[in-house]
């Protein structure tokens, strides 16, 4: 049941991006950077379009990867994930529910890239250094999640000790 949720959560954060990705796609200029040096010039820039198209495809290929597992194990394509997460066992919610949050986590941190690029671009209004918190954040809950994942496998693998 909880896995719902992490569906919630992963299809919010889709929108959230495709929001951030076309609003801002629309305040951009027709060349952007994507780096600032320590004198506050911009040190890389690239087309407007090579750029929207690049989060594009860069959320193509991550959300494909993230959601290969979780839909696999649902749709029983994978007789061994299946076997090791059957219908019915508690694990097998947590793990859905890892896989369709960590999506969102993904999708957040796109939003967050897309945002950042944003903010150098667009100095006047938004400073970068004023977000500085959520820049340190989205790694540090990557890293979370990847951890969550680790303390979920170590409980699945006693519960397949205990029951063998």
């Amino acid at each position: 049941m909880y896995y719902r949720f992490g569906k919630v959560f992963y299809f919010t954060s889709i929108l959230l991006f495709v929001f951030f990705l076309l609003y801002f796609y629309s305040a951009l200029s027709e060349t952007i950077g994507l780096r600032v040096d320590e004198d506050g010039t911009v040190a890389r820039t690239v087309e407007k379009g090579s750029f929207f198209y690049g989060m594009i495809a860069a959320f193509l290929v991550l959300n494909a990867v993230t959601l290969f597992t979780p839909k696999s194990l649902e749709t029983k394509s994978n007789k061994k994930l299946h076997r090791i997460f059957p219908i019915g066992d508690p694990f097998r919610d947590y793990i859905l529910t890892w896989f369709y949050s960590f999506g969102g986590v993904i999708n957040l941190s796109l939003a967050l890239l897309v945002f950042f690029v944003h903010s150098i671009n667009n100095q006047e209004s938004i400073a970068s250094s004023q977000f500085n918190f959520f820049f340190y954040l989205m790694p540090a809950l990557l890293a979370l999640w990847v951890v969550g994942l680790v303390v979920l496998l170590a409980g699945k693998f006693k519960q397949m000790q205990k029951g063998a």
